[in-house]
């Protein structure tokens, strides 16, 4: 594993919140499996809207393209992932090792933060959990948008596979930015701040993340929260297409879409300008 410098870390995060509304605040919230980091902003009043980002060094703070936006009419949860870099801090003696386990922790952090129901959004591995989250408590979701997720509609391509196996045997910061540049194909629009942050997270302390298959066909057919599947065209993650038709054919509210010219990694902080857009139409106005 890399030489990981916390500090480098830290004030590489602080760089990308800062991208965030100036109204943000940072919650602590206590569970089972640790304290959770949550970066909040928008009305304490709107309706809660709980993010979940993907892996390795996405964090809450990812989210800074969308917060703003989506702030206006809800009040925006961020959550940075138990046991995955960020300022979450895993219990010494327990953290989530299945899908049950995660399910648990999100029980706990809602209970914690005060929320009966919520919005949930989630990206690639982060929309993975938001998709067993509905699963195991349709009750607890209002709507769902699913960016781009992983292990949920269709397999991993197997050179994405290839090409992520030196980061994950062992991560180090040039490792990291290789494949990023190869996944979204070297974007020019990626902003260095973030990159920064990835590079920063190699070597990070963290827990084995959880993993599993994808949610089950027919707990998906008897789901009935409203979802908006968005899929990045240009994903190497997986096949496009094929995860849009499946998500089709297995949600029964299920509006799904190809977003055009961007990669799976380059979501959410450097997608089109219309996906703020979408998202908040999905979503609605704020209920009265």
């Amino acid at each position: 594993m890399g030489r990981y410098d916390d500090d480098a870390f830290q004030a590489a995060y602080d760089k990308v919140l800062a991208k965030w509304p100036a109204d943000r605040e940072a919650l602590r919230v206590p569970t089972p499996f640790g304290t959770t980091h949550v970066t909040a902003c928008g009305p304490a009043d709107a309706p809660p809207l709980v993010l979940l980002p993907g892996g390795g060094g996405a964090t809450s703070t990812s989210w800074y393209a969308q917060a703003a936006h989506l702030a206006r009419t809800r009040r925006i949860l961020a959550v940075d992932l138990i046991g995955a870099p960020g300022r979450s801090e895993p219990a010494a003696d327990r953290h989530p090792r299945t899908v049950a386990d995660l399910a648990a922790w999100l029980d706990a952090l809602l209970g914690g933060l005060r929320v009966t129901e919520a919005d949930f959004g989630g990206h690639s591995y982060g929309a993975w959990i938001a998709l067993h989250y509905a699963v195991h408590a349709p009750h607890r979701m209002r709507r769902l948008f699913l960016l781009d997720p992983t292990q949920c509609f269709a397999g991993f391509k197997a050179a994405y596979l290839l090409h992520a196996l030196p980061m994950l045997l062992r991560p180090t910061p040039t490792r990291v930015r290789a494949f990023l540049d190869w996944e979204t194909g070297g974007a020019a629009t990626l902003d260095l701040d973030w990159l920064r942050l990835q590079e920063a997270a190699a070597g990070f302390p963290t827990v084995r993340p959880v993993t599993g298959p994808r949610p089950a066909p027919d707990a998906l057919r008897d789901l009935n929260t409203p979802v908006l599947l968005l899929v990045a065209a240009n994903s190497r993650t997986h096949d496009p297409y094929e995860a849009t038709a499946q998500a089709g054919e297995l949600l029964p509210r299920a509006e799904a879409d190809v977003v055009p010219g961007v990669s799976h990694h380059a979501l959410p902080q450097s997608a089109p300008p219309e996906l703020a857009r979408r998202l908040s139409e999905f979503l609605g106005e704020r209920p009265e």
